[in-house]
């Protein structure tokens, strides 16, 4: 039987691909958008999980393009979160 650390990188594995697998359904099935905040960060955490999984087992390529697809989402996030802010200035009243 395996150690209980093995088992919580597992289990992180296959959450994560649960996560990043569903943002892409409800992307295709168009019941989120792509500049959704939900989607972005349904792919930021799935990510990140993969990043401790695939490190975690050695698995180096893996690791470099979540890390890539991580940055992507969290940028995507800050433009977001921008957009928001300004939209709210905007229609402050003066």
């Amino acid at each position: 039987m395996s150690d209980p650390t093995t088992l919580f990188i597992e289990a992180i594995g296959w959450l994560s691909a649960l996560l990043i697998l569903s943002a892409y359904v409800l992307l295709s099935t168009e019941r989120i958008q792509s500049q959704s905040r939900t989607y972005q960060t349904m792919n930021v955490i799935g990510s990140a999980g993969f990043i401790v999984n695939s490190g975690w087992n050695g698995a180096i390529p893996s690791a470099a393009l979540n890390v890539v697809w991580c940055v992507i989402g969290v940028y995507a996030l800050w433009k977001i979160a921008k957009r928001a802010s300004a939209a709210a200035a905007a229609s402050k009243p003066e």
